[in-house]
């Protein structure tokens, strides 16, 4: 009889590892979302005038996107299809495909990652949901959006990881047109991170720095600085996040960055000096609501006024609307 029982109580831990190890996981999140937008310094008609920076252009009420994400994983395997509609959506990517990926848990500390994903430099993303502001600033729109290739991640400790990978051409994410690849690291110690991107025949070099830090439990300062150069071609330039929660529903920030062009080929480089207030205010944890002022000055006249004449700045206002379902 204590044989009998001992058996099957080896019979019930045996399966019970066998079924936790097979137990398959599916989740479903995303997020829509929209925005009104309207230029105070310049006309707001047909021909837009807006900051030379990614999405939230348009004047009058605009749509953002839909993002809808489906992953499923089973033991140490998954996969990742996030899905984009609408103007953003279609901006940063040339088909509804933001990313799709398959990935691989080797061990506690090793991931291996191949497929489509977004970047790993910068402090911004394509999604509005996990921005602080809504407009974006001139180091994302000028940077990387997705990589198509394999990478690998490890976490080396507690505070330090290491990610390292090879991908097409930056940007180039549907197919290889050409047979030339691009190669990109990333490490990072206790949420700093220090990015480089290598492509030959796309981007160039590009050095990323992205970080921050709590000043204290509702002050947080958020921090990118990136430095690219193709052949003579490029930018560098910092931004600042300093974001402070006034209560447990709405968090005031500002994002203050610098973003200078570099060519040989131009006597002087143009640069841009921004800073955007928003506001975020929550509603029973999914809907958020920001509004934001924007300042854009620039180092010649790439704007126009009320008069239609050139002018070296432009202030605008938009407040946007943002969804988030799981």
């Amino acid at each position: 009889m204590k044989i009998l029982i001992t058996s099957f109580f080896t019979l019930v831990v045996t399966l019970g590892f066998a079924q936790e190890a097979s137990e398959k996981k599916f989740s479903f999140d995303g997020s829509i979302d929209a925005y009104y937008r309207t230029n105070l310094t310049a006309p707001n008609d047909d021909n837009q005038i807006a900051p030379s920076t990614s999405f939230a252009e348009t004047a009058g009420f605009s749509l953002g996107m839909a993002n809808i994400i489906a992953n499923y994983e089973k033991g140490k395997i998954g996969a990742v299809a996030d899905l984009v509609f609408g103007p953003r959506g279609e901006a940063a990517s040339s088909t509804i495909i933001n990313q799709m990926y398959a990935y691989y848990n080797i061990s506690e500390n090793t991931t291996l990652t191949f497929g489509k994903f977004n970047t790993f430099l910068g402090y911004e993303v394509i999604a509005p949901a996990g921005n602080f502001n809504y407009s974006t600033s001139y180091l994302f729109s000028n940077g990387p959006f997705s990589h198509t290739g394999l990478k690998a991640d490890f976490t080396l400790s507690d505070d330090f990881s290491l990610m390292l990978g090879v991908f097409n051409q930056t940007d180039v994410t549907e197919f290889n047109p050409d047979g030339s690849y691009a190669v990109g690291a990333q490490l990072g110690y206790a949420d700093q991170y220090l990015n480089l991107l290598y492509d030959d025949a796309g981007l160039g070099f590009e050095v990323d720095y992205t970080g921050g830090f709590d000043a204290s439990d509702e002050f947080f300062i958020g921090i990118n600085a990136a430095y690219a150069d193709n052949d003579g071609e490029g930018f560098y330039g910092a931004a600042l996040y300093p974001q402070y929660s006034l209560s447990e529903t709405f968090t005031l920030g500002l994002r203050g960055e610098f973003f200078q062009t570099q060519s040989e080929f131009v006597e002087d480089d143009l640069n841009v000096f921004a800073v955007t207030l928003t506001g975020s205010y929550t509603i029973e944890d999914d809907l958020i609501i920001k509004p934001e002022l924007r300042l854009d000055s620039g180092s010649e006249d790439i704007f126009i006024d009320t008069d239609l004449a050139p002018t070296e700045s432009l202030a605008a206002f938009l407040v946007a609307a943002i969804y988030k379902f799981n």
